[in-house]
């Protein structure tokens, strides 16, 4: 069995896990790597709030987790949606050719 992360290092963790995330998420062109940056945001918070649960003994960070997982994965399906349909019709998803709300 191994043995439990202290809530340092779990912190420490996630602080790097965010910092690779966001540093992605503004230097990558393509965009569904730069949305997988954010989810690797998402999942960096998601480490916080169950490290301080588990430190406070509460559930609260539990239920945050579950409603963070639940966006995530809304703004995954729908942004997926939205670049298959920017491909079809520009045949790129690069994010800085795209100028479809220019008028």
């Amino acid at each position: 069995m191994l043995p439990e992360l202290s809530t340092t290092v779990c912190f420490i963790l996630s602080g790097v896990l965010f910092t690779i995330g966001a540093v992605g998420a503004i230097l990558r062109r393509n965009v569904i790597v730069v949305f997988m940056c954010i989810e690797l945001m998402l999942n960096a918070v998601n480490l916080v709030f169950i490290a301080a649960a588990n430190t406070l003994a509460s559930m609260d960070g539990s239920v945050f987790v579950f409603f963070i997982m639940t966006v995530a994965a809304v703004e995954a399906a729908v942004g997926l949606a939205i670049f298959v349909m920017v491909f079809r019709q520009r045949n790129t998803i690069d994010p800085y050719e795209i100028d479809l709300l220019k008028g």
